[in-house]
Order: C-alpha cells, then structure tokens, then sequence
C-alpha cells in the first residue's frame, strides 16, 4: 500500500517546501496538514536527524500517510485533529517550540477522487464533503436546514459566485420536494438555476458553489486563521513557516 500511495501522490511544490524548509539537520518540523504524506515523506527522505509532527483532520488519510511512512519509525509523530488546534497538539507531545511549520492549504486528490466522499461535482455520490467525518454535519445536512439568504451568503463569500443569490433560490425550491442527496443532483440545480450565457467552456458552472460549501462545512478559512495565529506562537525563533494556497480568499489571509 505505501508503494501505490507515493506512485499515486506527488506534493505540490515539493522542492520549493524542500528549500524554504532547509538547512533541516536536527529540526522538529509540524506538517499541519500530512494528507498522504507526501511532502512529510520528502523532509524525511532529506535529512535522517529532523522530526516531523504529522497532523490531519481526515482519519482516512491519516492512517494511509502512516502506513506509507512507517518505515521511518520514530521520526514521524502523527495525530488526528486540525492545525489550528496546535497549541493542544504540541503540549500532548510535551513539544514547547518547532523550528518550522508547513500548511498545504485545500482539497486533495484524496476527497476529489473518492466518490462517496461528496466533493467532487464531476462524481455522483452522498453530498457529503466532511473532511473529518467525525463532524456531525454534512453538506446536505446544511443545505436541507440553511435558510435561502445563508445559503446565498455562503455561496457569495466562499465560492465569489455571481449567481448565488439564484442559485439559493433554486436549492431552497428543489429541497421543498425532497432533500437533495448526491452531488449530481445539486450539481442539476444549480445548472438550471444560472443563465445559459454561463461560461460552460471556461468553468463548470457548480465550480464555485462546491468550492463555498466545502469551505463553510469545513470552516477552512477560520481554521487557517487559528492555525496561523498559534503557529506563530509556537515557532522558535529564527524558525520558518511555509503556506501554500490556491486561490484569492486564502491567499489574501496568510499575506
């Protein structure tokens, strides 16, 4: 299995993490985001003497980040939760400072990929898009309970959606005659809800809303701003943090 996992996972930006992280002889390094290991994996490779604390929302990527790191033995620490709750991670671990940290901010290719999982609006499965599935409350619990002018906020804020207003309007009509379940059904709503001038060739017109649902779901805007916060307490001096995002509303957060 951890021989599929790394043919099958190539971080992003993986030698620029390598060089913004080095000299890493001696360092404890927090990888806030592990996913499947991969840029854990590379710090590890790099220098046989750094640590790595290896944190993730998701116990399913967790656990296969761990199987593909195992032969690395005590050199890698992991633990089930969110960054943003490092202060809590660390003192479990009786760690005061590290000398770096490492946020790869966003979905994987592990929630994308993974039909029943719910983030993906090119896959038909449960409208789901918990990237821990420990949290109560799915994405379809939310849009069945939301009122039409939250769901239009969300979709605004989140996603930059023009339409969302519209596109509220449409989920709030749709689920009076029954819960929107699957992806593909709410991908129909909103299809039917934006206007045929939509730029079907440049974006998928349920781009934007998937993004905003999945990032309201999973708090991940204020999960980035508390793990910023408490990841600069926790950074030794002299000590080095590395982000990467992917789009505006990230983006501008962490500059």
């Amino acid at each position: 299995m951890p021989e599929l996992i790394s043919d099958l996972h190539q971080p992003v930006l993986r030698e620029d993490v390598l060089r913004f992280l080095s000299p890493l002889a001696g360092k404890i390094v927090v990888d806030g985001t592990l996913g499947l290991g991969g840029h854990t994996e590379a710090l590890l490779q790099a220098d046989d003497t750094v640590q790595v604390i290896g944190i993730d929302r998701d116990s399913e990527a967790l656990e296969l980040a761990s199987q593909r790191l195992a032969h690395f033995g005590s050199r890698l620490r992991t633990i089930h939760g969110n960054f943003r709750e490092l202060d809590q991670h660390l003192d479990s671990f009786h760690v005061a400072t590290v000398d770096a940290l490492l946020l790869d901010i966003g979905v994987s290719s592990l929630h994308l990929d993974a039909d029943e999982r719910g983030f993906s609006f090119r896959r038909d499965g449960p409208l789901d898009m918990r990237m821990n599935r420990t949290d109560s409350e799915t994405a379809a619990d939310w849009i069945h309970t939301a009122s039409e002018s939250d769901i239009a906020d969300v979709i605004f804020e989140f996603g930059e959606e023009r339409y969302g207003r519209r596109i509220a309007r449409s989920i709030v009509r749709a689920r009076a005659m029954g819960r929107i379940k699957s992806t593909l059904q709410l991908v129909e709503v909103i299809c039917k809800a934006v206007p045929a001038k939509y730029d079907h060739r440049r974006m998928h017109p349920a781009t934007r809303t998937f993004q905003a649902i999945r990032i309201f779901i999973n708090d991940e805007l204020g999960s980035l701003e508390g793990g910023l916060s408490v990841g600069f307490d926790r950074l030794a001096v002299g000590g080095t943090f590395v982000v990467i995002s992917f789009h505006s509303l990230e983006d501008r957060i962490v500059k």
